[in-house]
């Protein structure tokens, strides 16, 4: 219990001997104030209550003087502690009332990915926004539920392709990374390839804006599409089934984004994970066949975009650079209690 008093309320200089927190005396003094400063479980006279609501702590500040003479009233000021007895997320001292009902689940599971277009700015593309056809177009694939046990992890798109449809299996369809992390489309033009950043559980790559032959009309409207990729979580070192490889174009090679580029070699024919043989490759292979199934049905889709057919040029210039953003910052001070922290260290002594 904390108590501090002004001392220009008694006109004596010796007030302080008389006055007593139930039976304890003062602590300390300034030339502006006296304190008492003792825990709840100190021999004080403390009288402790309990109802249904709160736990209450009682006593009793008073000033008793003994001198011959008074210069000032005594006087006595009932003091409490007042402690809710519940703590919980709704209003204290409410007790909720249950009642039945109908709880929904979805049976889906919630992806733990994320992938959005973004702008060469780094900025989300969202609205009406375009890309403008043959112009570098920006996507970010992320885990937004990731943990401090992500450090050894690291995100890799798998395989990527773009539709005229929301869903996945319509046709036409136009693959951009294949084989398990080819970026294929590099081959192609030299805007397609992945983008290095700061997290390795954040992959972004962009892909030259294009739009489906036979779906272009002469009225040079925007043409809505989707991106859709195969995304999950590896091993930091890249290997064959999980990897980020762009085609260099000038060496005629491919080059893995941030380890051995021997992991590469197969983009020009087949990526497999090497497999046991026999029996156990036979189960294996099973047991691998029925998760692509499962991973084809977790296909992560972006929301969709446009790409624009005139000839008036929107796009942010070539040389803007992706923003990093970082984690929000917040403070945890007090500023209440700025007044009276540290109290103890600054005593004057002067009682």
């Amino acid at each position: 219990m904390y108590v501090r008093i002004r001392r220009e309320v008694f006109n004596t200089l010796d007030a302080y001997k008389y006055l007593k927190l139930g039976t304890c005396p003062i602590n300390q003094g300034t030339k502006e104030h006296y304190y008492f400063l003792y825990l709840l479980k100190t021999d004080c006279g403390f009288k402790t209550e309990s109802s249904a609501d709160y736990h209450l702590i009682n006593t009793v500040l008073c000033y008793k003087p003994t001198t011959p003479v008074l210069r000032e009233m005594p006087f006595k000021i009932p003091l409490q502690c007042k402690y809710p007895r519940f703590f919980h997320s709704y209003k204290v001292g409410f007790y909720p009332k249950l009642q039945g009902g109908t709880v929904y689940k979805a049976l889906q599971r919630r992806s733990s990915f994320t992938l959005t277009p973004l702008d060469a700015s780094g900025n989300e593309i969202t609205g009406a926004k375009t890309y403008t056809l043959g112009k570098p177009m920006y996507f970010e694939a992320k885990c937004p539920y990731s943990t401090a046990m992500s450090t050894a992890q690291r995100l890799y798109v798998n395989k990527c392709f773009m539709t005229a449809s929301q869903d996945p299996s319509s046709n036409p369809k136009y693959t951009v990374i294949d084989n398990k992390g080819c970026m294929v489309d590099g081959k192609v033009t030299k805007q397609s390839k992945f983008l290095t950043g700061a997290s390795k559980m954040v992959q972004k790559f962009s892909v030259d804006a294009m739009i489906f032959k036979d779906m272009a009309s002469t009225s040079s409207s925007p043409q809505q599409l989707y991106m859709h990729c195969d995304i999950s979580l590896g091993k930091l070192t890249p290997t064959a089934s999980s990897k980020a490889c762009n085609f260099d174009s000038e060496s005629k090679k491919w080059k893995e984004l941030y380890g051995d580029d021997c992991v590469c070699m197969c983009c020009d024919s087949t990526c497999s994970s090497n497999q046991p043989k026999g029996k156990l490759h036979f189960f294996l292979h099973m047991i691998h066949n029925e998760m692509q199934s499962v991973t084809s049905r977790n296909i992560i889709s972006s929301h969709s975009w446009k790409v624009d057919l005139s000839s008036k040029d929107r796009y942010v210039e070539d040389n803007a650079q992706m923003k990093s953003f970082g984690a929000d910052t917040f403070s945890l001070e007090d500023p209440d209690i700025a007044e009276h922290s540290g109290f103890l260290n600054y005593w004057d002594h002067d009682y």
